[in-house]
């Protein structure tokens, strides 16, 4: 009876086409993660070790974790392709353990940084390097937009090109960009306490002395890890680092664009009230925001003080937005030209990319509001060249 149905699961086996999966398949590859702290201790760090050990079971890779800084040794070090420090904090390695990590990466080893990872040794120059940059400050915990910069590499594919979430975002002491190759920038337009301006990465990877390194800034808080899009992610990095997958080419990408609207002249056909002026559209806060009288049409303007060719206007509606709305340009402030119409707008953020206008003056003409308010914006923002 055995023998038959062998062979009859055989039978089915063939005639479906299917192929035997090993049940224990060996793994790719085999990271450690290395979670040590000698300053401020992240409460996420059990989260992400978990998280971590997770994505290894589901793509088949091999994880292990450790706090033992004597771990750090060439023999031990040669197990893994990567090595994952996990919000590591202040001084966590000796100058032995820090010459074998030097000679692991030079022979071919990958490193990921997560978040307070940028936090640790401050007085090792060549990790300083490695990771890319130190941390400066952060904010208090808030959502805030992230900007994919690479929409190609493994750890930003497929993510949103304008990313919403909330974390603890860092500053750093230096832009990184010269040197790494930016996957993904924060906006500081969107939430308070940056520090950095208009070009502040926050995810970065890069080839380096010998070997590949990967860090993001994400990664506070314990939420972070259940997320499927931060899951994405570090995922990518993890295969860069331990397999070099992905193009992390420094020196071929350009800076984000500068709001050229940005505390420019505004001015508006009415107000709601005092409390809410056209400047409030363009101050780069995502809290004050300008607001009409209750009808329509109403229209914002800004002055650029210069004639530039704008390629995109970036709005982002408060709860009473526009639904159908121009984007006008104009040389004088006089003579206009529509640019773009949209219709049938549900609020949130319009981010009208591939414009070519040149202009001095850039309007938003609302003729149908989305509500039984007036229109309402957060942000006004414009860019070209």
């Amino acid at each position: 009876m055995l023998r038959r149905l062998a062979f009859c699961l055989a039978f089915v086996t063939a005639t479906l086409g299917l192929t035997a999966v090993p049940a224990h398949a060996a793994p790719d590859f085999s990271v450690l993660v290395f979670s040590k702290t000698a300053g401020f201790r992240h409460d996420s760090i059990p989260t992400g070790i978990a998280a971590i050990q997770q994505l290894g079971a589901a793509n088949n890779f091999s994880v292990e974790a450790t706090e033992d800084a004597t771990q750090f040794n060439a023999a031990n070090l040669a197990r893994f392709k990567a090595v994952i420090w996990l919000s590591t904090t202040g001084d966590v390695l000796d100058a032995t353990q820090q010459t074998a990590f030097e000679n692991y990466i030079r022979a071919g080893g990958g490193y990921v940084g997560v978040h307070a990872a940028a936090d640790t040794e401050y007085d090792w120059a060549w990790y300083g390097g490695l990771v890319g940059a130190y941390f400066a400050s952060h904010p208090a915990i808030q959502a805030a937009t992230v900007r994919i910069a690479d929409a190609t590499h493994p750890s930003t594919a497929g993510l949103p090109a304008a990313w919403g979430r909330t974390d603890e975002w860092y500053n750093y002491r230096t832009n990184p960009r010269p040197q790494v190759h930016v996957l993904a920038t924060l906006d500081e337009s969107t939430y308070s306490g940056g520090s950095m301006g208009a070009d502040h990465p926050i995810s970065w990877c890069r080839a380096y002395d010998g070997g590949r390194a990967f860090y993001t800034g994400m990664g506070h808080t314990q939420a972070t890890y259940g997320e499927a899009n931060f899951r994405t992610h570090l995922l990518g990095g993890i295969r860069y680092a331990a397999q070099g997958t992905g193009d992390c080419s420094v020196g071929t990408q350009p800076p984000p664009q500068t709001d050229l609207a940005l505390n420019h002249p505004a001015t508006a056909s009415s107000v709601e009230n005092a409390s809410f002026p056209a400047s409030n559209a363009v101050d780069a806060s995502p809290t004050t925001r300008w607001s009409s009288a209750f009808s329509d049409p109403q229209w914002i303007q800004v002055d650029l003080g210069a004639t530039h060719t704008i390629n995109r206007v970036r709005l982002v509606w408060e709860t009473a937005y526009g639904s159908a709305y121009q984007i006008q340009t104009s040389a004088n402030g006089t003579t206009w030209t529509t640019v773009r119409s949209i219709t049938g707008g549900d609020g949130g953020e319009d981010d009208n990319t591939g414009l070519n206008a040149s202009a001095r003056y850039v309007r938003i003409y609302g003729t149908a509001r989305g509500t039984q308010w007036g229109y309402s914006l957060f942000t006004f923002q414009v860019y070209g060249t």
